[in-house]
């Protein structure tokens, strides 16, 4: 299968790229950046210097492919308007990437029983998030899913938190690397508030699987939570302090000198609750995870290398 991939030098995109690349299939990877391309080429993906603004490129590789996965950015709505319209007709995969981050709920660390399952973004449910860029986000999700009726067999992986080292370009992840960055900066690890906030997991080599899977397997018009386990911020920056042998974890101070994150970030993401149950992966596609422990990988010293967030643009999440 000939697949084109969005966003193939970023976290998600490249770890797909590569395994579809291993898995035997013809890649060609969109990419912005002309310094990664060589590094897309050595991972044997096809790469395309381009913007997700440029709709023609997009409509070339699209109709030239045999599935479309969407890696690149979760927010940008021309590009998916693009891609929808390339594939009209065809019967193609279309697969797009979203974050759990659209269900998050609460912003001081503190714990909600909540629980997220998939008939969430089902058509007539009645759920709306309670932020704009979430209720954008969720929009452009059930674009995708509407796509369905234009004969494109879109599926949305709707990513939880994603641990683990990306296996093309991009190496970290963004949450992870938030923390890690800020402790490492600040020399000590923080949090927001006690840390009680719960958000479900899920490695990045399970994470590209699930994507094979979809592309082989998925009904049209499908929306899939992607989780296997779930952990508090707590346990997660004790994890990180451990393995940084840094004190704390202490409560971030939005006002602290050096602070890298941005206060709507960190109360909307790192000091929200973000529980969602994967259950159309494993009941409908027969995925079954292999990671389990986001704490055990941490403690084993796998945490990401400073230098920023990484690639994962497609996650802002989640």
């Amino acid at each position: 299968m000939h697949v084109f991939v969005t966003g193939a030098s970023g976290y998600i995109g490249g770890t797909v790229a590569t395994r579809l690349v291993r898995a035997g299939h013809t890649v060609t990877g969109l990419t912005r950046d002309r310094t990664k391309a060589e590094a897309l080429a050595r991972i044997g993906v096809r790469p395309v210097v381009g913007l997700l603004d440029d709709p023609d490129v997009l409509t070339d590789q699209a109709r030239r492919a045999d599935a479309v996965i969407n890696a690149a950015d979760s927010d940008h709505l021309g590009a998916v308007r693009t891609l929808v319209a390339a594939l009209a007709g065809s019967g193609k995969p279309l697969i797009h990437t979203s974050g759990s981050s659209i269900v998050g709920v609460g912003t001081d660390g503190e714990a909600s029983a909540t629980v997220f399952e998939e008939d969430v973004l089902d058509e007539g449910s009645g759920w709306e998030p309670n932020h704009p860029v979430r209720r954008a986000r969720v929009a452009i999700d059930r674009l995708v899913l509407a796509a369905a009726e234009q004969d494109v067999r879109s599926a949305v992986l709707c990513n939880s938190l994603i641990y683990g080292h990306g296996r093309g370009p991009a190496r970290d992840s963004v949450l992870i690397a938030a923390l890690v960055n800020q402790a490492r900066a600040a020399g000590v690890v923080q949090r927001v508030g006690a840390g009680r906030n719960v958000w479900s997991n899920v490695h990045i080599d399970d994470v590209a699987d699930l994507y094979l899977l979809a592309l082989a397997k998925t009904p049209p018009g499908t929306f899939y939570f992607v989780e296997n386990g779930e952990e508090s911020f707590a346990a997660m920056t004790d994890a990180i302090a451990a393995a940084l042998g840094l004190p704390g974890p202490r409560p971030w101070d939005p006002d602290a000198p050096g602070n890298l994150w941005h206060p709507e970030f960190a109360r909307h993401a790192l000091g929200s609750n973000s529980r969602v149950r994967a259950t159309r992966a494993r009941g409908l596609l027969g995925w079954r995870p292999r990671h389990r422990s986001i704490t055990g990988w941490l403690t084993t010293g796998l945490v990401p290398d400073s230098g920023g967030p990484g690639g994962h643009s497609a996650g802002r999440s989640r």
